[in-house]
């Protein structure tokens, strides 16, 4: 195409910005290599659907739109999922952008008067899930949100953890004299209560602020020490500019304005499009407790996403995301007559959200998930029952009934069924860590047998799906 005909293309092709986000290391880093490697070399297994039929359809990465974003190190990650033995990549901690953009035959007059194809841009930004759980924070008050934390750490299932920050803060007062060694000892005290709740179970998704557990270039600064204060609403506003509570509120006001107000003005408002991914298996694997830390977190992401007429959010949005994605990942990890299953029990916590957050806004959808699929299903019998069992390579380490596996020999697993009524999970009575053993597996060998980085095939668990569900309007 000539360069004429390259500039009036552009001026024709729409810009889509999907967000990509997820929830205690759920796979954002393998979802969007997948994706872009699935459509660029087209070595999806399965096929997306949603493209059969698509004349001259092609895909392809083009340089960094924005330079004030640092680019997703795509060609990094598909290296260590191609090294001998494959591995994982490294999660992202910090937001970073990739531009992805797809063509076909045109099938409008103006494009084809001009012999130009059809064009679409896709920005994909990445970014940490603490970060969307912290725009709440812009509709809260320090008092409010101190309120909120110190109800949640007093908690049954979180004091174990906050014991020593809850003693520590007890003992304070809002209109003590200001001490900036005691707001620095309060904010690393509330710092390792939440580091260690969330370390032990992953689901506690909505502990915050989110800068606290992933710092990146904000480590040591002031902006980060400030914890919960307690005492009375009335008790907090009253404290002066010279008070601990008066540091502590402008520390959080500080939050407010110069860490999440931006990326919410500067990213979050103008994304189009959302994938939200999410480790419910690891939320299933901790009984009744873990899914309903994970609805909590559902909770505060939903508020984002689904903001009232009247609500903080709403006024700053000039547009709204039309679909959103929430995607259980780890498909790959049970059978797939869990699969459905494994839908029903994140559409259930979803829409339960969706209700409490009483708004409405984007249409969502929930599926399962593997952006690359470690394991294959394979059923066994004994006796007169059959139990759906997968086969992969469990990474060194992984341990099941006793046995400790060495990262290079395959294993058949059973991971356990999923309850055929999603409201089971839910419930104590029926929802017991011991009903499943989820574990880790190796990524699969995805280079070519000569060695080269092609990749013959690309095995997924509902990437199609997805794909369809967040740019079929904007294909043919």
């Amino acid at each position: 195409m000539s360069e004429v005909g390259l500039s009036v293309s552009d001026l024709f092709t729409p810009v889509v910005r999907l967000g990509v986000t997820g929830l205690s290391r759920s796979g954002k880093t393998v979802f969007i290599t997948g994706l872009v490697k699935t459509l660029c070399d087209g070595v999806a297994d399965p096929q997306f659907a949603r493209l059969k039929g698509l004349k001259g359809f092609r895909a392809y990465l083009e340089p960094q739109p924005d330079d004030d974003i640092p680019r997703f190190a795509y060609e990094d990650h598909l290296a260590a999922l191609s090294d001998t033995p494959p591995r994982w990549p490294e999660s992202t901690r910090r937001i970073s952008q990739l531009r992805l953009t797809l063509e076909w035959d045109a099938v409008d007059a103006i494009r084809d008067v001009f012999g130009l194809k059809q064009r679409l841009h896709i920005d994909i930004i990445d970014y940490p899930g603490e970060w969307l759980i912290d725009l709440g924070l812009l509709g809260q008050s320090f008092s409010e949100w101190s309120a909120d934390a110190l109800f949640y750490a007093e908690s049954d299932g979180l004091k174990p953890f906050a014991r020593e920050f809850l003693s520590f803060a007890e003992k304070l007062d809002a209109g003590q004299a200001l001490d900036e060694q005691i707001a620095i000892e309060g904010a690393r005290l509330y710092t390792d209560y939440i580091s260690n709740a969330r370390r032990s179970d992953p689901s506690r998704a909505a502990l915050g602020p989110g800068r606290f557990l992933l710092p990146g270039d904000l480590e040591g600064s002031p902006q980060l020490t400030f914890f919960p204060m307690p005492g009375s609403k009335e008790a907090l506003a009253a404290a002066g500019s010279q008070t601990l509570g008066g540091l502590l509120a402008r520390r959080y006001e500080s939050y407010k304005d110069n860490v999440v107000r931006p990326f919410f003005e500067t990213h979050f408002s103008r994304i189009d499009k959302q994938i939200v991914l999410i480790d419910a298996l690891s939320a299933l694997n901790g009984g009744a407790d873990a899914l309903a830390n994970l609805e909590q977190g559902l909770d505060g992401v939903m508020k984002a996403f689904r903001p009232g007429t009247n609500s903080w959010l709403s006024y700053f949005l000039q547009r709204r995301i039309d679909r959103i994605v929430f995607a259980a990942t780890k498909a790959d990890h049970i059978h797939a007559t869990s699969h459905d299953r494994l839908e029903a029990v994140l559409e259930k916590a979803v829409q339960r959200a969706a209700t409490r957050a009483s708004a409405a806004g984007a249409e969502f959808r929930c599926l399962a998930l593997a952006a690359l699929r470690a394991t294959d299903d394979v059923d066994k019998s004994a006796g007169n029952e059959t139990f759906h069992c997968i086969r992969g390579i469990p990474v060194a380490g992984e341990k099941v009934g006793g046995k400790t596996f060495d990262g290079l020999r395959q294993a058949v697993v059973f991971p356990g069924d999923l309850p055929t009524d999603p409201l089971d999970a839910f419930e104590p009575s029926k929802a017991s860590p011991e009903n499943y053993q989820f574990i880790r597996f190796r990524p699969p060998e995805v280079v070519g047998a000569d060695g080269s980085q092609r990749v013959a095939r690309w095995p997924h668990i509902g990437l199609g799906k997805a794909f369809s569900f967040l740019f079929e309007d904007q294909l043919p």
